[in-house]
């Protein structure tokens, strides 16, 4: 196992020689009623109200608000509210319902597809179909999915700066636990590799020996942090598609080509340097997948644990560490590493405190106590496979 030196957690404190998770944030989203916005154009609250229709997606306020309109110009919006979340339509049924020439509506929907990234489009030019994309997930990671940050453009960082502010409102609380879990978290290669008890679904690399295709591009998630001025260091080229997705986004120029070799370096390196990776339990297209590598103090996903103390959008994990209490000497660097918080120490009192419910499983706990070698992963007890979701 490589070793790096670890970037901090902003979501781990360190007081009086306790070291643990901060107290979890709550939910601060004020709803607002339509009422509310007497100046705003009717199409931006139409599409707000398409927002919310989507696993628990965000309620009428003030920073939906402000995204949505900086999202889309009044025209666009006008042609996308018809593509609510998950909405498939060609351009002659969208210019129908707007009842204008397909003519006028086609460039616009082929802008939000191919330009801006808002939404999707599939097949052929002059025959496609548009999908409407939720705000998260979705929109969010396809607007800011890229190979290099100087393509970055100012209303990227506002986009990022705006989805932030709506992200801190916590309403993502709603959904917790309404949808099945749509990820899961893989134990440390090192650490996992040669355990008994392993599953092929535990292991990154028979994960990845179903594709032939792989794309690798820039964190959404850390790239939004240091935008907004919180990124915790660690590398950001290690988002990963494989299959039909990888291809796409290859065509796109969104993401670029590796080889098998290449992504499981990258894995590694990501691994070392503190970060976890997950892989998909649904397929967002036939013949694909995605594995990415996140820090609980960026990841919007982990965040929902490191940051708001509410597990449920994550699947349970196959293994927890066990902690031989002989060997340990609270030092806390295994609180440090967790990123979850699921760890707390307390190195003068030489107490140590465990939530199981914020653990994913992921062993950098273990690969943090490399002089006492106090932990151990051990499988958790009636543990069921994830349930692949098509």
């Amino acid at each position: 196992m490589k070793t790096a030196k670890k970037a901090g957690n902003r979501l781990i404190e360190i007081k009086a020689g306790k070291v643990g998770p901060i107290k979890p944030r709550q939910k601060t989203v004020k709803v607002k009623q339509p009422g509310d916005y007497p100046g705003l154009p009717p199409v931006y609250l139409e599409i707000c109200q398409n927002y919310r229709k989507f696993m628990e997606g965000p309620p009428l306020c003030d920073e939906l608000v402000a995204l949505v309109q900086h999202m889309f110009t009044e025209e666009e919006a006008s042609v996308v509210r018809y593509l609510g979340p998950l909405t498939m339509l060609p351009a002659d049924k969208v210019a129908e319902k707007a009842n204008r020439p397909v003519e006028e509506v086609r460039p616009i929907l082929d802008e939000l597809a191919e330009e801006k990234h808002i939404i999707v489009s599939f097949g052929p030019a002059g025959a496609k179909t548009y999908v409407g994309l939720p705000i998260v997930p979705g929109a969010f990671e396809m607007v800011l999915i890229r190979q290099s940050l100087d393509t970055l453009t100012d209303w990227h960082r506002r986009f990022a700066k705006l989805f932030e502010d709506l992200y801190e409102t916590g309403f993502m609380v709603d959904g917790v636990g309404k949808m099945p879990p749509a990820i899961r978290y893989l134990p440390v290669g090192g650490v996992i590799e040669a355990h008994p008890m392993a599953l092929p679904s535990d292991l990154l690399e028979q994960i990845i020996d179903q594709y032939n295709s792989f794309a690798v591009g820039l964190c959404q998630c850390r790239m939004t942090e240091n935008i907004v001025g919180r990124g915790c260091g660690r590398p950001l080229d290690n988002c990963t598609a494989m299959g039909a997705m990888a291809d796409r986004a290859i065509a796109a120029g969104q993401m670029r080509r590796v080889e098998k070799k290449q992504l499981l370096e990258i894995k590694r390196q990501a691994e070392a340097s503190g970060l976890v990776n997950w892989a998909m339990n649904q397929n967002l297209m036939p013949g694909s997948s995605a594995i990415c590598s996140c820090c609980g103090c960026c990841c919007h996903a982990m965040r929902m644990i490191s940051e708001f103390n509410l597990p449920g959008t994550i699947a349970p994990p196959h293994f927890m560490p066990e902690v031989d209490q002989d060997q340990c000497d609270y030092c806390a660097k295994c609180a440090r590493a967790c990123p979850m918080g699921a760890i707390t120490i307390n190195t003068k009192a030489k107490t140590r405190e465990f939530q199981p419910l914020r653990c994913v499983g992921c062993g950098q706990c273990l690969v943090a106590c490399d002089k006492q070698k106090a932990i151990r992963l051990e499988p958790v007890p009636g543990y069921q496979p994830p349930k692949f979701l098509g």
